[in-house]
């Protein structure tokens, strides 16, 4: 028996990176697994990795329309929600001479708010029990340059695990972040201009890690998949570091 045995899950932003290995973790657990995305090339891909245990829809979680087709498609199945995995966001450098209403907005309306009606919105289907895991970033703590505004949407993701843990309480529903470190994804390579600068960039990054490399998406699915699942019945509200030791040595 895996640890989702006979579950429903949804993986936002599951077509790559993190969401896709979560994704795969949780396939392989046992569960079922809606995932949702915005880019077609790369979700026809992810549904061919995650096999048949996978329903896909395509969709942006910033849109509300696209966030009630996607809640229409799970209520269809039957099943209820017994884990949400809200992966989806975005991140770009820019310093706050350069920000834009433009940035803040587009930062804001998918890393917060797209967030916040995801759970929201999630709340009629999920089963009383479920776990939720909000995914949230080690800048929260250490504030670094160029990301003001992308460190802030995830300062507002954990606020709201501990709120939302305390007011779904009630339903025995737990709320937890995951606090992934620099992580080998296509979304960190893409910080750089281009492949030769993403090589450096990421030779950078992993070192400033004490473990002395960047995470594997893989280990941030298996910690995601460990709030999913009754192993981890007695935590609610809090935020695991999956970092190497970034932010805690």
């Amino acid at each position: 028996m895996g640890l989702l045995e006979d579950k429903t899950a949804l993986v936002t932003g599951g077509s790559t990176g993190i969401g896709l290995a979560t994704a795969v973790r949780m396939a392989e657990e046992g569960a079922h697994v809606f995932i949702t995305g915005r880019r077609k090339t790369e979700f026809d891909a992810a549904v061919e990795v995650i096999g048949s245990s996978a329903t896909p829809v395509i969709g942006d979680i910033a849109d509300p329309a696209d966030l009630d087709r996607l809640y229409d498609t799970v209520r269809d199945r039957g099943r209820g929600l017994d884990v949400l995995f809200a992966n989806a966001s975005v991140v770009k450098f820019v310093t706050l001479e350069e920000v834009t209403e433009e940035h803040f907005d587009t930062l804001f309306g998918i890393n917060v708010r797209g967030l916040l009606f995801t759970v929201q919105k999630a709340l009629p289907l999920l089963n009383d029990g479920a776990s939720v895991i909000l995914n949230g970033s080690t800048n929260v703590d250490s504030g670094p340059e160029a990301l003001g505004v992308y460190s802030a949407t995830k300062a507002a993701t954990r606020s709201f695990a501990r709120t939302w843990a305390n007011e779904l309480k009630g339903r025995g529903i737990r709320v937890n972040t995951v606090t992934p470190g620099p992580t080998d994804t296509p979304g960190l390579s893409g910080l750089a201009p281009d492949p030769d600068q993403a090589a450096i960039f990421r030779g950078h990054v992993a070192g400033q890690v004490p473990l002395g490399r960047l995470g594997r998406p893989e280990e941030i699915a298996a910690a995601v998949t460990f709030l999913a699942s009754a192993q981890s019945s007695f935590v609610t509200g809090s935020s695991l570091y999956v970092d190497g030791g970034l932010n805690q040595i």
